[in-house]
């Protein structure tokens, strides 16, 4: 299962951002990735996460694969909405 977003945030994955995210991908019993110009890494690991760069216009896929997939992409989802991340 995965889902696309466009980065609208002004000042894309910083940290608090980041660690919002992954904190929300680690709820789950799931393995969570994030696919961003032509990288994936886990969305549970926090420095994997900021090191790809993230800014805003990105096109960014979260990829869900196990028991509760669907809940984490829900999830993931719901957090970048209430971060003012993207759409």
């Amino acid at each position: 299962m995965e889902k696309t977003f466009t980065v609208t945030n002004e000042d894309g994955f910083h940290a608090r951002p980041a660690t919002a995210l992954v904190n929300t991908a680690k709820k789950f019993n799931a393995d969570v990735s994030l696919a961003y110009n032509g990288k994936t890494v886990s969305m549970k690991s926090f420095l994997g996460v900021v090191k790809l760069g993230i800014q805003k216009g990105a096109v960014i896929t979260f990829i869900a694969e196990g028991e509760q997939a669907a809940e984490a992409i829900e999830g993931l989802s719901e957090t970048m909405t209430k971060e003012g991340l993207g759409e």
